[in-house]
């Protein structure tokens, strides 16, 4: 039974990944882009199964217009990918008012507002899935990414309060948290603060770490499609997905070790439930 979707920031990394994935199966496909040159390509090859649609998630107007649009023409709406993002690379020192902004308006705000547009479409429908494209940089965070974490973090964040209010109406919701993996995301789509030469040592650092991981340990965009798709025909999808291979073996170490901190500090923490009075 085919599929109808709607990705953000189709045109290149994962968005455009999973929609070849969903294309080539046969499913119909409305791709946003900030460039509609960017998808025809995939309009070329794909005919009336494609949907171009040019969008800038900043645009509240244009992306309720846009999902309005999609709706109409291809008469429902079963998968929303919101992919649409960029990557923002600077300490939190470093980071200018203007560059955090411009990151949450993208990369949470987008989200938000393409998200807010397709619930009534979705509720109507009794049935949907949003897959909301987080980061495993939205469960744990890296030195000179602050203000990339801060626009994940809330979209895990409002994601996670969603699925819970979207269940009743048979919609679905699920964080797709990718490792590192061979995109542009790190590349010309990418945001630099200007550096302070203080965070050098830390900068040199994280380039030795990252030289030391085996190539193996970035993963394939392409070889994403399979698990995207499996995730979407799954009738009990989990609220959170990783991708790769890295995420599996980093975090469940991570989050043991706040386990660890919440127990050691358990008798602090029980002890600031009330004002002793002995």
């Amino acid at each position: 039974m085919t599929k109808t979707w709607l990705i953000t920031g189709a045109n290149r990394g994962f968005g455009r990944v999973f929609a070849k994935s969903a294309l080539e199966r046969g499913d119909r496909v409305a791709l946003t882009s900030r460039k509609l040159e960017a998808l025809d390509d995939l309009v070329a090859t794909y005919g009336e199964q494609v949907l171009a649609l040019k969008l800038d998630v900043t645009d509240r107007g244009a992306c309720f217009a846009t999902v309005s649009e999609a709706a109409e023409k291809l008469g429902r709406i079963d998968v929303v990918v919101n992919n649409a993002g960029y990557g923002l690379f600077g300490m939190v020192e470093e980071l200018s008012e203007q560059q955090m902004r411009d990151q949450m308006e993208v990369n949470f705000f987008g989200l938000f507002h393409m998200t807010q547009a397709v619930m009534p479409v979705l509720r109507a429908q009794k049935a949907g899935h949003i897959v909301q494209i987080s980061t495993v940089g939205g469960v744990v965070t890296f030195p000179g990414l602050g203000g990339y974490h801060a626009s994940k973090w809330a979209v895990e964040g409002l994601s996670d309060t969603l699925a819970q209010e979207a269940a009743p109406f048979g919609i679905k919701v699920t964080l797709v948290e990718p490792g590192p993996y061979m995109t542009d995301w790190a590349g010309s789509s990418a945001t630099h603060a200007i550096p302070i030469g203080a965070y050098d040592p830390q900068r040199q650092a994280m380039k030795e770490r990252q030289s030391q991981m085996p190539p193996a340990m970035y993963g394939e965009p392409d070889a994403t499609g399979p698990a995207i798709l499996k995730l979407v025909d799954s009738e009990n999808p989990p609220l959170r997905l990783f991708l790769g291979a890295l995420p599996t073996m980093m975090v469940p170490g991570i989050y043991q070790a706040r386990l660890d901190t919440w127990e050691e500090w358990k008798d602090v923490s029980v002890a600031a439930t009330k004002v002793s009075h002995g």
